[in-house]
């Protein structure tokens, strides 16, 4: 009688102290794609955000609804036909897009009065309405846009664009991180404001840029900001991220593993919680 008392005693204990399965969808667009579709960077990661979240909470089991190039406001407009399931914790890391894309950021009233998917705070309303509809006891983070500089794909070098130290189509990054703050504020839900980490300013991003220098024709090392306006052809110039430029980014705009590192550990602190 008393081994079966203790054994009862040690299952009550351990099913106690057992952490409750947890499923996360992660929403957003090439950064949280590119988690699991590594060999779309040169295999230049191995571990994204998600990846190295799960490897320090092993009872969270992951989703990966990351979407190659896409908006919010893309998000938004196609929501209802993207299989996002139910689950216990969502996080949405989405906007650098919509800002290199030229889409409105709108305003305030965009999200509170609902107006659709043309401008980033609507595109959130719908968004985090329909996380809300699919369990409206989850857990929601958002992950505001990180900086980035020149950017260049590793496999076509046309698809290039210029970073977040300067306006596209009048508008900031910033302006588009500082609207997921003040949404996040409105619904008192998490957010990992990475724009404004200081660990991902401009300066840490890529250690350098591999570019002609004018005068003499020979390659060289830029740092940022020097690179800022230096020419790139991409028809015929190497590509200017060797591994050796590598830091926080690979590209000017993805993250390296050591780049996911720091949003891993920032989501961690909030999913502890």
């Amino acid at each position: 009688m008393k081994r079966i008392t203790v054994v009862l005693l040690i299952a009550t204990i351990y099913f106690s102290f057992t952490p409750k399965e947890i499923t996360w969808v992660a929403i957003g667009d090439s950064i949280t794609y590119l988690n699991d579709h590594q060999d779309e960077t040169g295999n230049r990661i191995t571990k994204g955000y998600m990846t190295q979240v799960v490897e320090k909470i092993p009872y969270i089991h992951y989703i990966n609804k990351g979407f190659n190039g896409w908006t919010a406001t893309n998000i938004a407009h196609e929501i209802e036909k993207l299989g996002i399931p139910k689950a216990d914790v969502y996080s949405v890391f989405l906007g650098t897009n919509d800002w290199w894309g030229g889409k409105s950021i709108g305003s305030f009233n965009d999200y509170l009065n609902n107006t659709g998917n043309e401008t980033v705070y609507g595109a959130f309303r719908i968004i985090i309405d329909k996380l809300h509809s699919l369990n409206n006891k989850a857990k929601i983070v958002l992950i505001t846009p990180m900086k980035r500089v020149d950017f260049v794909y590793i496999n076509d070098f046309e698809n290039n664009a210029y970073g977040s130290y300067r306006e596209k189509d009048g508008q900031q990054l910033e302006a588009v991180a500082n609207a997921i703050v003040e949404i996040s504020n409105h619904e008192k839900i998490d957010v990992v404001n990475l724009y404004h980490e200081k660990k991902m300013d401009h300066t840490k991003l890529v250690r350098f840029k591999w570019l002609k220098d004018s005068s003499s024709g020979s390659y060289k090392k830029y740092k940022y900001p020097e690179f800022i306006d230096v020419p790139f052809n991409p028809s015929t110039d190497e590509y200017p991220y060797p591994e050796k430029a590598t830091n926080l980014t690979y590209d000017g705009l993805h993250p390296s593993d050591k780049g996911y590192k720091i949003i891993a550990d920032a989501l961690i602190k909030k999913f502890k919680k």
